[in-house]
């Protein structure tokens, strides 16, 4: 922070979501920037493979920091959504580059490969290619973690990368991948921010991709040296319900909208919520709750103000005794009034903003830029925790049903918008075009040529791409012996959707308050379609209430 006031560190990157945070906020609102950059800019349109809430609200931010220019970055984005972004922003189209999507160095192929065969398939790949980069993408993290010890096993230095592992573990298998140490990276698509390897030779998809932008990303990241790099896809359509249910689990029931509408309140002027805990109690996941937030935004219901850190500590540099000395006056009584307040332990103090504000007659805002101060100063490392975001309550006159109508019928049309990605992509890999122009053309560059001459389909001609094995009816399991473990710990919140998400093996706030996973059911159907298994789930509830 100093290095940026004195104007030693010229870049600053950030995630989106720091912006919330009421340190930072204080930070850089005296700070001059010249440029906002927004990398994955896609993310900022609702037509956008990966759209990100937070992403909506960045054009305020360049106007409430006076930032004069702005550059907007993405290699997945369609003419749709770059006429989105350039909207937003007030982009004239004149000011639009793209440098386009084909790359010649790319072999593209496709080939249907019935599960039970594919591990084999794969390893006999990566042999044939023994101790060069390689990325093999899959949908799960168990699958990571499975498909990197069965590699091993057959003599290939592969390891597993996902979410699910500690930060310390990731970026040690991610380093080990760079230096070359490790030749395989068995991958979720947590695996590829920030990695620019430049001879990774090949990009294998396992399972089938979430998107046709989400597979240009991924085959982004071979051949970067401009050799000849292979990206091949083993595709099999009993991937597709996994695949699916992802889409699904983010779609909140009607129930957890109306909580969340019921629990504004209406004769206040402010409604104050900590998104964690909201989650909790409405059954939303985090990302969707954001997503609500941002609509009630667009209704003009509620207005965000600002958010705030609840909780903030600090462990002392220098003895209470040294900082006090430091200062005089008014100052120092400030000082020894905020330590006073708050609660002392062995390492850390705990800051009482409320009671420092009750002995000190200060703001909160004073509270903090001291807290500051001193940590700038290397007095004391100050953490803040607990984000507590503020909303100015614009109408309390509203619908509490026509308004979760809406915004549910929202989160149904988003759930058709990504379903139809997953078509789109299986359209794509089934064509009798070329695949390299199919790609490039969906995002809208136009080539010369008919065929690449280096895709499975100018080899072979289309693909068709089946599925390995039928699933044995639902009718089949006996709904009882699978989710009675849940009904049990549920009660009341159970329903339906849940008991479906339970079974296909969706995670959401009120299953892992229940911790669900460690009960028998869970996940027993994770290869059969959520509104399959849904509606099951609600004909064998109505059978058990009759």
């Amino acid at each position: 922070m100093s290095g940026l006031r004195s104007g030693r560190h010229k870049i600053l990157m950030i995630a989106v979501e720091r912006f919330k945070n009421e340190r930072f906020r204080n930070f850089i609102k005296d700070i001059p920037i010249s440029l906002l950059v927004v990398d994955e800019a896609h993310c900022i349109s609702e037509w956008g493979h990966n759209f990100r809430p937070d992403y909506l609200k960045i054009p305020a931010y360049k106007t409430e920091f006076h930032i004069p220019q702005v550059l907007l970055l993405t290699a997945t984005a369609n003419p749709e959504v770059i006429n989105d972004m350039c909207s937003k922003f007030s982009i004239p189209g004149e000011d639009v580059t793209v440098t386009g999507f084909y790359r010649k160095n790319l072999d593209l192929s496709v080939k249907y490969v019935p599960s039970e065969e594919k591990r084999q398939q794969l390893l006999n790949m990566l042999k044939n290619a023994a101790g060069t980069s390689s990325i093999v993408y899959v949908t799960q993290q168990k699958t990571a973690d499975d498909l990197a010890a069965f590699l091993k096993s057959g003599n290939i230095n592969a390891e597993a990368y996902h979410a699910g592992m500690d930060t310390e573990d990731r970026i040690n298998v991610q380093n080990r991948f760079m230096s070359g140490q490790t030749d395989c990276i068995t991958a979720t698509i947590a695996f590829g921010m920030g990695i620019d390897k430049k001879n990774v030779r090949r990009v294998i998809h396992f399972n089938i991709p979430k998107s046709i932008e989400n597979y240009s990303q991924e085959i982004g990241r071979a051949g970067r040296d401009g050799e000849r790099s292979e990206c091949s896809v083993l595709a099999d359509l009993n991937d597709l319900n996994v695949l699916e249910n992802f889409i699904y689990g983010d779609t909140p029931e009607k129930r957890g909208i109306m909580y969340l509408l019921e629990s504004i309140p209406r004769n206040e002027k402010n409604w104050e919520i900590r998104a964690k805990k909201l989650s909790d109690s409405s059954g939303i996941r985090p990302l969707p709750l954001k997503t609500l937030l941002v609509h009630l935004e667009m209704k003009e219901i509620i207005k965000p103000v600002y958010s705030y850190l609840a909780q903030y500590r600090f462990s002392n540099i220098k003895t209470e005794k040294e900082i006090l000395q430091s200062f005089s006056g008014e100052r120092r009584s400030f000082l020894q009034n905020l330590f006073n307040a708050s609660d002392k332990k062995r390492v850390w103090t705990t800051v009482d903003i409320e009671a420092v504000q009750e002995q000190t007659g200060s703001n909160r805002e004073r509270i903090v830029k001291a807290l500051e101060y001193l940590h700038q100063e290397s007095f004391i490392k100050l953490e803040g925790s607990d984000n507590v975001e503020v909303f100015e309550i614009l109408n309390t006159d509203f619908s509490t049903e026509s308004v979760a109508n809406e915004i549910y019928d929202f989160f149904v049309e988003r759930e058709k918008l990504e379903i139809s990605r997953i078509e789109k992509m299986l359209n794509l890999f089934q064509s009798a075009d070329c695949l390299s122009r199919s790609l490039a053309e969906y995002f809208g560059e136009k080539l010369k040529f008919k065929n690449c001459g280096h895709c499975s389909t100018c080899r072979s001609g289309p693909v068709k791409i089946e599925r390995s094995h039928e699933l044995a009816p639902l009718s089949s399991f006996n709904f009882e012996e699978l989710s009675s473990a849940l009904a049990e710990k549920l009660k009341h919140k159970n329903s339906p959707a849940l008991t479906a998400k339970f079974l296909c093996g969706i995670t959401a706030p009120y299953l892992t308050q229940a911790r669900a996973k460690n009960l028998r059911g869970f996940a027993a159907l994770e290869n059969y379609r959520y509104p399959d298994v849904k509606k099951w789930v609600a004909s064998q509830m109505i059978q058990k209430e009759t």
